[in-house]
């Protein structure tokens, strides 16, 4: 954030500064500011209107999620089974867990 912040130059005056997600959605509950943080962290608040987006150009970011394991993992038959579920699931399961997002 420190480097979107710097490269689309917006002035930021840090006041507090907190590391968890969910200390950082508590103190905005509170009313101590505002935040850049991950959407997925603000479900319910967002839509239940106790948070808003302020709009910024550039924001959101968008990311890409991966699962990954060691090289060398051998993955019992549970694991092999999840795994080709999450293959031939992926589409439906992001829809049906992350569709929300894009209202906001």
């Amino acid at each position: 954030m420190d480097q979107f912040i710097a490269e689309n130059n917006l002035l930021v005056k840090k006041r507090l500064e907190l590391t968890p997600n969910e200390a950082v959605k508590q103190a905005l509950l509170a009313g101590l500011g505002y935040s850049i943080m991950p959407l997925i962290g603000l479900k319910n608040e967002l839509m239940i209107n106790d948070l808003q987006i302020i709009p910024v150009v550039g924001l959101p970011l968008h990311t890409t999620w991966m699962l990954t394991w060691h090289k060398d993992k051998q993955f019992s038959p549970v694991a092999q089974a999840f795994m080709v579920y999450l293959r031939e699931n992926k589409t439906r399961i992001i829809e049906q867990h992350f569709g929300w997002y894009e209202r906001f």
